[in-house]
């Protein structure tokens, strides 16, 4: 997984280890199997990540009162890679929309990296949580992504679940998995892709530049995404839609929405950061430039995210206001289509 930040959103389970049981093995609790085995770990942790359906024996979900049987292939997955480096707590402010015991919400500003990669070891959105939560035994392990369970671009903004236990890290990890949380997203797109779509084709790193991602509609690459997006508002050459995830991929909805000929509004690494409609009139190649200012980033807010509460079950649903860089964008946009102020 690459150090930096260039991740929307986080699906996959990541195996942090792998144990074959000896031709000789007795029968034996996995729990009791696996704290012998494994440094630094507890029997509730293993519990809890049997709990969540995060062990397999021979590729099938086990409890934790499986008996290891010799030869089983054991494995622990988890919703981050295994730890990577340590980081230190910073306080630094948080925009927190619902905290509990298990859970916290918080809305990321854009421009802030969530996690610590090559180049942003500080201020990051971990970092702050570190300070955050640091008496939480979650928050002291060291790990580079503790309680991440998905993630946000850097230059997106929006709502964020953050896991304050191991076993609120193992089942919202699970619910990522199976694509069975709900995220939307607001965007600012060029041109108009009409009132409702779906957007289906492989997601992989480019070829040309693995720092990119890039569609592949054969299905020969990548891994399969699938983007739901309507129309909310047409504003002449430019529209705002709104975007339901089915997968979440990394960048999913700029390189999706980029694939279809309609890349979100100055996003410098999927072609947005050019003036794609309009008119070739000077003045109105200067009100772009000054649209570009206004939002010096991609135009996408991750606005509405639900999800199953770990202990509870009952479903939580949140939901942000827009920034405010994305109001004041798209307010210059409307007086420019009624005539007012445009220019």
């Amino acid at each position: 997984m690459a150090g930096t930040d260039d991740h929307i959103e986080n699906e996959e389970l990541f195996e942090h280890y792998r144990v074959e049981a000896d031709a000789g093995q007795k029968a034996l609790r996995i729990d009791k199997f696996l704290v012998n085995r494994i440094d630094n770990t507890s029997r509730t942790r293993i519990q809890n990540a049997a709990l969540a359906g995060n062990i397999l024996v021979n590729d099938q979900a086990v409890k934790s009162n499986y008996k290891v049987k010799p030869g089983d292939i054991i494995q622990i997955l988890l919703a981050h890679p295994p730890r990577e480096t340590e980081i230190l707590p910073e306080n630094i402010p948080l925009d927190i929309r619902y905290e509990d015991e298990s859970v916290l919400i918080v809305n990321k500003e854009a421009g802030m990296v969530v996690h610590p990669g090559t180049g942003n070891y500080t201020g990051t959105l971990v970092n702050a949580l570190m300070h955050h939560l640091r008496d939480i035994p979650l928050f002291k392990t060291g790990e580079l992504r503790p309680g991440l369970v998905h993630r946000i671009d850097k230059n997106t903004s929006g709502l964020l679940l953050v896991a304050k236990t191991e076993f609120a890290l193992n089942n919202l990890g699970k619910q990522f998995y199976e694509h069975s949380t709900g995220r939307k997203y607001t965007a600012i797109v060029w041109g108009n892709p009409g009132k409702e779509g779906t957007i289906t084709g492989n997601i992989g790193r480019s070829p040309g530049n693995r720092k990119l991602m890039h569609v592949f509609p054969d299905g020969r690459e990548g891994k399969p995404a699938v983007t739901h997006y309507r129309l909310i508002e047409d504003l002449s050459y430019v529209s705002i839609i709104e975007c339901e995830l089915e997968t979440g991929r990394t960048h999913q909805i700029r390189v999706h929405m980029s694939y279809i000929k309609h890349p979100l509004f100055n996003d410098p690494e999927y072609g947005g950061d050019k003036i794609l409609r309009g008119t070739t009139f000077t003045k109105y190649q200067q009100f772009i430039r000054n649209c570009f200012s206004i939002m010096p980033r991609q135009a996408l807010h991750a606005r509405y995210l639900s999800f199953n509460h770990p202990v509870s079950g009952k479903r939580m649903e949140f939901e942000t206001e827009l920034p405010d860089d994305m109001n004041r964008l798209i307010e210059k946009w409307r007086n420019y289509t009624t005539g007012r102020d445009g220019l």
